[in-house]
């Protein structure tokens, strides 16, 4: 079952390598309440052998998948998808944008059933208590690099779609991710989509138009 090697796979993930001065790792899963609610987030979604197409984000943020483990996912979101949790209910921007458009493509269910969203660094980092991206120090990125390929590669062993891969960002993330599917030759192709926190914060009056080019592009690979 799915479920079971995505749980696996965050039960064991972990990076224990030099970072730069003053950067630390977010690993969700280690929590005991994080990993409880992503275990039946992902036994109640990926309860099946089905083939998803995968769409990858930067790595966690705080208030997501940083107290979740569900990528994009903050506890208000989780209960929408049926799954209780005593957390703060602290919304995530990109989390509204998310499930916006998944209510649009039709729900959870039928979302899920389709899709795995993952990131390219599985789990987050932080800096003087703010969100880090990988890419936002070259040698964090330098140093998280073979972590990134080896995460990507493992994902992509559960039965993932190899036809096209969607990259959530269309500036550095994008360009990071189709250098490195040049070398290792994850995907077919890689399609970008535009990373929601940058709708939400500088596009959000545009938010129906991007829901519909979003559907627009997921299209592509069904």
């Amino acid at each position: 079952m799915l479920a079971d090697k995505i749980l696996s796979f965050y039960k064991t993930i972990k990076l224990d390598i030099p970072l730069p001065d003053g950067v630390e790792v977010m690993n969700p899963y280690v929590d005991k309440t994080a990993f409880a609610l992503c275990s039946a987030f992902y036994k109640k979604y990926y309860a099946n052998n089905g083939c998803r197409r995968m769409i990858l984000g930067i790595n966690p943020g705080r208030f997501g998948a940083g107290v979740t483990g569900v990528p994009f996912t903050d506890p208000v979101k989780l209960e929408q998808c049926g799954i209780p949790n005593a957390l703060k209910k602290k919304t995530e921007l990109s989390a509204d944008f998310i499930y916006t458009m998944i209510d649009q493509y039709g729900g959870p269910g039928k979302f899920y059933n389709d899709y795995y969203i993952s990131a390219l660094s599985p789990l987050g980092f932080t800096k003087d208590g703010k969100n880090l991206n990988y890419y936002d120090i070259k040698e964090l990125q330098r140093a998280v690099e073979p972590f990134m390929i080896k995460c990507i590669r493992t994902q992509l062993d559960f039965g993932m779609d190899r036809y096209i891969g969607f990259c959530l960002g269309e500036g550095e993330n994008f360009k990071y991710l189709q250098r490195l599917n040049q070398q290792h030759k994850f995907f077919g192709r890689i399609e970008p989509l535009a990373h929601p926190r940058f709708i939400m914060q500088y596009r959000r009056k545009f938010l129906n138009e991007y829901i519909i080019r979003y559907l627009e592009k997921l299209a592509i690979g069904e």
